[in-house]
């Protein structure tokens, strides 16, 4: 798992508010702690940048994956996040999504000529922590007298 190095799920949407309200400020003196699945060379700066966007592709905030830590308070006082802690099972479930999206990347989308659009947490999830279900009766338009050319 660790040849998982490039970042597709990188390319997107900018931080999100809430992300860049919610968590600290990037600390570039510290290196980022159990690193699983994402490059070992990758900054607290890099990292925050795939969390925000996986955030804004799941639609959910830091809490989701990482539990509180209450003897790291974030400036505002509030109690700060266990980044590196393993205990929430969205955490462990986010580590697997994310191998598959990288190896449908590698092994799929790079097999298609001129594809040039990887598979991130977003193509599925499209904000939603669960993905959202492709129905393909939203996707047809009906047709009635009201669609129909008139001579």
């Amino acid at each position: 798992m660790a040849a998982l190095v490039p970042v597709a799920f990188a390319i997107a949407a900018a931080p999100s508010q809430q992300a860049a309200q919610s968590t600290p400020p990037v600390s570039e003196s510290e290196s980022p702690k159990n690193l699983q699945v994402l490059s070992k060379d990758l900054t607290v700066r890099q990292v925050k940048e795939i969390m925000d966007d996986w955030t804004d592709a799941l639609g959910v905030d830091c809490s989701t994956c990482h539990v509180r830590d209450m003897d790291h308070p974030l400036p505002n006082g509030r109690p700060g996040y266990d980044y590196a802690g393993d205990s929430k099972q969205e955490k462990r479930t986010a580590r697997v999504m994310y191998a598959m999206t990288e190896e449908i990347n590698a092994r799929y989308v790079a097999a298609v000529p001129n594809s040039g659009i990887p598979v991130t947490c977003g193509t599925c999830h499209r904000g939603h922590l669960s993905p959202v279900p492709f129905n393909s009766a939203e996707t047809k338009t009906p047709v009635n007298s009201s669609n129909t050319a008139q001579p």
